[in-house]
């Protein structure tokens, strides 16, 4: 399904759905980590935010309730360019896209999030 990202400034970014789909708003940020996206998702830090990592492939290790930083999903969305199908991590308990849709969190794929991150510095 198609997705869009639409920033303050009128710039947009098409897409397909991840997660949960629907709406979501919130201030967007930016990540550049490597590894560790769950831990992103779930940190306190970027509550309420919509957050873009810039590692293109998100979701090769899978998800685990090991790699949690709270209770609970604290982002507001979430914008990658290429998610994981398939995690790889013999630990991994589901997909990046199965975690985002269980916790209710929309997101989307096939973004060029280093042009998203130019945008927002």
């Amino acid at each position: 399904m198609k997705a869009l990202v639409a920033l303050a400034d009128g710039t947009v970014f098409e897409g397909r759905a991840l997660g949960s789909g629907g709406e979501c708003l919130g201030e967007m940020v930016f990540n550049t980590s490597m590894t560790g996206y769950q831990e992103m998702l779930t940190d306190p830090s970027y509550g309420g935010q919509i957050l873009v990592p810039t590692y293109p492939m998100i979701g090769n290790y899978g998800t685990s309730e090991a790699d949690v930083e709270s209770n609970r999903v604290q982002v507001n969305g979430f914008v990658v360019r290429e998610d994981c199908e398939e995690p790889s991590h013999p630990l991994s308990e589901g997909t990046i896209h199965d975690y985002l849709l269980k916790n209710g969190i929309p997101g989307i794929s096939g973004v060029d999030t280093r042009a998203v991150t130019r945008k927002l510095r």
